[in-house]
């Protein structure tokens, strides 16, 4: 059994290509849950979920949550039943073979608890989105073995359920980004190792300097209180 992790708010212009890319997975339906958290969206976001959902054969519950994004990673570590938990974000594209390799991967290495795949560069991305894009693509070539720990976040990879539970999972204090770095520090620190993974993901980045603006202020608030939780600096230099 794999558990899919979606945590998503706000993400109505995306979410359906998402959730049609996990529906269209080549991973034994019967041997795939589907756990939804979706924090209080106001745009959407949740209907457009619901739409797609119908009809499905894969095992699918929706949770909702307004504590922030720490907690809604924990819910999905708290119900989740399978091996291992595959992150997908509201704003990814997966190739249909995307599950099945990441637990390949995983089955083949077991002293990896996170599983890295890389980035794609999806064809129809705009000026703007392709430039934010392209530093991801490049990083993830450049780290076809170990990963370093600023990319060890739960967009495009598989975490070993089993690594989350040892280290106390998610710290669910965090409302913004950086949830993800934070549980992946601790991961690392316990012995499990972090590697490239042959799958590949796509990820539809911001179509507008103010959207990415946005994200890049969101991405800082989360440093900030993984500093003055952490102080360890070259933590979020690495």
């Amino acid at each position: 059994m794999v558990t899919v992790g979606v945590c998503v708010r706000n993400c109505a212009t995306t979410v359906g290509g998402a959730i049609k890319s996990i529906i269209a997975q080549d991973y034994p339906h019967e041997c795939m849950e589907v756990l939804i958290v979706d924090g209080c969206s106001t745009d959407g976001t949740l209907s457009i979920i619901k739409k797609h959902i119908k009809g499905t054969d894969m095992k699918v519950r929706v949770f909702r949550e307004d504590k922030g994004l720490g907690y809604a990673r924990q819910i999905v570590v708290d119900n989740a039943h399978g091996k291992y938990i595959v992150w997908v974000d509201g704003d990814m594209i997966l190739p249909k073979d995307f599950v099945r390799k990441q637990v390949e991967f995983m089955e083949k290495n077991p002293k990896v608890g996170i599983g890295r795949a890389m980035y794609g560069i999806w064809p129809e991305l705009g000026p703007i989105a392709y430039l934010e894009n392209i530093p991801f693509v490049v990083e993830s070539f450049r780290s076809r073995k170990a990963v370093p720990l600023g990319i060890c976040g739960t967009e495009g990879a598989i975490y070993r359920l089993d690594a989350i539970r040892q280290v106390g999972g998610f710290d669910i204090n965090i409302k913004g980004a950086g949830e993800d770095t934070e549980l992946a520090q601790r991961v690392l620190a316990s012995g499990w190792a972090a590697q490239v993974t042959p799958a590949f993901f796509y990820e539809l980045c911001k179509e507008s300097w103010k959207g990415l603006w946005d994200q890049y202020a969101w991405w800082g608030r989360g440093g900030h209180y993984l500093f003055h939780k952490n102080r360890d600096v070259s933590m979020l230099l690495k």
